[in-house]
C-alpha cells in the first residue's frame, strides 16, 4: 500500500504477527531489488474492543516504530477492506495510542491525532548556511522541521543524515522535515517538504505525522494558517486541520486530522 508515497508490506495480523519475523526478514522483504521494496511493516488486525483495528509498525530496517501516520491511514483503509473495523469510523489502536479514523472515498482516509505540543527550539543545534529556522515536535514519534529557501535545493542525504545523529536530539535522533513555500496562493498556499526517515536512514516519499509536525511550525513561526496543504515528495498532497487553543499558561493545537492517501497498489503472497 501506499500514502502519499510512503509505501508498506501490509500484513493482515490474523494470518501473520510480528512474532513470525525477525528484524532480518523485515529487511529483506523491504529492500529495494531483491524484496518487495517499503518504508516498513505494517501487521493490522482487530483492536481490543469491537469495531476496533490494530496497528503494529516497523520500519524498514525492522526496528519499531510507535507510530508513522501515513502507515496509520492505510492501516485504515487494509481495516475497512478486511472487515475488522467499519469504514465510516473505528478506533485504530496504535502503540503510540489510540486514534479514531475513517475512509473517506476509495484510496483515502482521515486520522483524528491526539493533541499535539507546539514545537520547540532546540539547544546546542547548529543550522548550515540557508536553513533559516528549526524547531523539534513530538506527533508519535519525534520530527525536527527546517525551513529553507528550497527543498530541491539541498543534499538530503548528506544533511538529512548529520541532523538525525546530532547529539542535540540525542538519544532519540528525530526524522528530519526540510520545507520551503511552494505552489498555491497567498491566501492558500502549497507548502512542499522532503524528509529523512529515522530507521529508513533515507529519504522517504513522504511523512505523514512529519506534515503535522510541519504545519505546526509553520503557524507558530506565523508564515500560515490551519488548514495547512503539505506537497510530498511524490507530489501527492496532505492536507492537515487543526484547532490552536491557549489557555492555563500554554497553548496545544487539538482536533487535528491528517488527511491524505490510504492505497492498496496490489496484492500477494511472501514465499
Amino acid at each position: 500500500m501506499t500514502g502519499s508515497g510512503n509505501d508498506f508490506v501490509m500484513l493482515d495480523a490474523r494470518v501473520s504477527t510480528p512474532a513470525d519475523w525477525t528484524a532480518e526478514d523485515m529487511q529483506a522483504i523491504c529492500a529495494q531489488g531483491t524484496g518487495v521494496g517499503a518504508d516498513g511493516v505494517v501487521f493490522v488486525g482487530p483492536g481490543s474492543r469491537p469495531g476496533s483495528a490494530r496497528m503494529v509498525y516497523f520500519n524498514a530496517d525492522g526496528s519499531h516504530a510507535a507510530m508513522c501516520g501515513n502507515a496509520a491511514l492505510c492501516s485504515t483503509t487494509l481495516a475497512a477492506r478486511l472487515g475488522v473495523a467499519p469504514a465510516a469510523g473505528m478506533d485504530l489502536e496504535t502503540d503510540a495510542g489510540t486514534y479514531r479514523s475513517r475512509t473517506t472515498e476509495p484510496g483515502r482516509a482521515e486520522l483524528n491525532l491526539a493533541p499535539v505540543d507546539p514545537p520547540a527550539a532546540v539547544t546546542r543545534l547548529q543550522l548550515a548556511p540557508g536553513e533559516r529556522q528549526a524547531v523539534l515536535g513530538r506527533v508519535g514519534v519525534p520530527h525536527l522541521v527546517v525551513l529553507v529557501e528550497d527543498v530541491d535545493d539541498l543534499d538530503l542525504m548528506e544533511r538529512g543524515r548529520a541532523l538525525r545523529f546530532d547529539p542535540a536530539l540525542a538519544p532519540e535522533g528525530a526524522n528530519i522535515n526540510f520545507i520551503s513555500n511552494g505552489s498555491g496562493t497567498a491566501e492558500s498556499p502549497v507548502w512542499r517538504m522532503r524528509t529523512y526517515e529515522r530507521g529508513v536512514e533515507g529519504e522517504t516519499l513522504a511523512c505523514g505525522t512529519g506534515a503535522v509536525a510541519a504545519s505546526c511550525a509553520i503557524v507558530e513561526w506565523g508564515l500560515g494558517q490551519l488548514p495547512v496543504d503539505i506537497q510530498s515528495r511524490s507530489g501527492r498532497v496532505l492536507t492537515i486541520r487543526a484547532t490552536k487553543r491557549s489557555g492555563g499558561g500554554g497553548s496545544r493545537y487539538n482536533d487535528v486530522w491528517l488527511v491524505g492517501e490510504g492505497r492498496m497498489v496490489f496484492r500477494g503472497v511472501i514465499t
